[in-house]
């Protein structure tokens, strides 16, 4: 009798030792695939972020030139302006 007592006790060891090792292998894979998950979250995000970053730098690009163009625009309404007093000055002087 004692031997079937001792079978059944190894036998509930064992098995409580395979449904531990199961449930511990079960949760092992829902944690990798939550970090798997977050993972791509994460990816993802960078990616808009470095897309929105490329997106800021060509609108830089384009203002940068807009300022150019309006700089060099400036200049010549200032040598226009310049030249006209010029002329002004000339009028005045004969009068």
């Amino acid at each position: 009798m004692e031997i079937i007592y001792s079978l059944i006790g190894a036998t509930g060891t064992v098995i409580g030792i395979v449904i531990t090792y199961l449930t511990f292998v079960r949760s092992r894979d829902k944690t990798i695939r939550k970090e798997a998950e977050q993972h791509g979250v994460i990816s993802t995000q960078l990616n808009s972020i470095s897309k929105g970053i490329d997106d800021i730098r060509v609108d830089m690009k384009v203002h940068e030139r807009q300022m150019s163009s309006m700089n060099e625009q400036l200049i010549r309404v200032d040598e226009s302006t310049k030249s006209a007093h010029k002329r002004i000055d000339k009028l005045e002087g004969k009068k």
